[in-house]
């Protein structure tokens, strides 16, 4: 474990590095908090900060608390699911063979062996959302990587509680949400824009978003529609 400076139920996760300022953020969805300072900043000034920015902390906490959450997902016939951005109605076929999902024009399919288990169910969605976000990002690093002068090593798709997305510059590597595939294709774009640009500068400070404004100018947009909607109903851990 890092280290960390505990304010009552607030958990701040402190890095500290090679940089001149503090970057004090609250990270969607669920709220985390983190601190980027300089190497020789100490914890006690740091946490001195931090009680100075409480309130902004508490209000951008509650927002993301606030957010519209999804209902649990039990993969029944007519129930609502979303792929990129547009809602669907599910369809269960149960039959021989092995377990399959179809995007209709209206429908999402769902085939499945007779008496498959609600979890099972569930596990092939999200194998299947997962699979969506793996096919769509290749494109989008191909499209970004020579306008940005960078290079992807690889991209990993996993299911993430507490981010849409992460970058570890060291390794010229993303992560990347599966619940992405359920949002506009328009936020799947900015979330691996948001990563790449990390490569470049790896703290979200002023640099970073002023590559973000070059780069997508648009990105606050897309930013606020994606914390908009409605995140998977999760335990968040705070």
């Amino acid at each position: 474990m890092g280290t960390q400076i505990q304010l009552g139920k607030i958990t701040i996760d402190v890095t500290l590095k090679d940089i001149e300022n503090v970057h004090l953020s609250v990270h969607p969805p669920a709220g985390r908090v983190t601190i980027s300072a300089p190497s020789r900043t100490s914890l006690d000034t740091l946490r001195v900060f931090a009680i100075s920015k409480l309130s902004w902390i508490k209000q951008q906490q509650q927002k993301y608390q606030t957010q519209p959450r999804e209902s649990q997902r039990e993969c029944l016939d007519r129930e609502s699911h979303y792929v990129w951005g547009k809602r669907y109605l599910l369809k269960v076929s149960e039959q021989a063979g092995p377990p399959l999902v179809t995007l209709q024009p209206t429908k999402l399919l769902l085939q499945v062996r007779p008496d498959t288990a609600e979890e099972k169910r569930r596990v092939i969605v999200e194998n299947w959302y997962r699979e969506q976000v793996k096919h769509a990002v290749p494109d989008l690093i191909t499209k970004w990587e020579p306008l940005l002068e960078v290079r992807v090593q690889r991209f990993h798709v996993q299911r993430m509680k507490t981010r849409w997305g992460s970058c570890n510059p060291a390794r010229h590597s993303i992560r990347l949400n599966t619940d992405l595939a359920k949002k506009p294709r328009e936020c799947l774009e900015y979330i691996v824009v948001h990563e790449m640009v990390h490569l470049l500068e790896p703290t979200h400070n002023a640099r970073f978003v002023a590559l973000m404004d070059r780069f997508l100018p648009q990105w606050r947009f897309h930013r606020d529609a994606l914390n908009r909607l409605p995140v998977r109903q999760e335990q968040w851990d705070y």
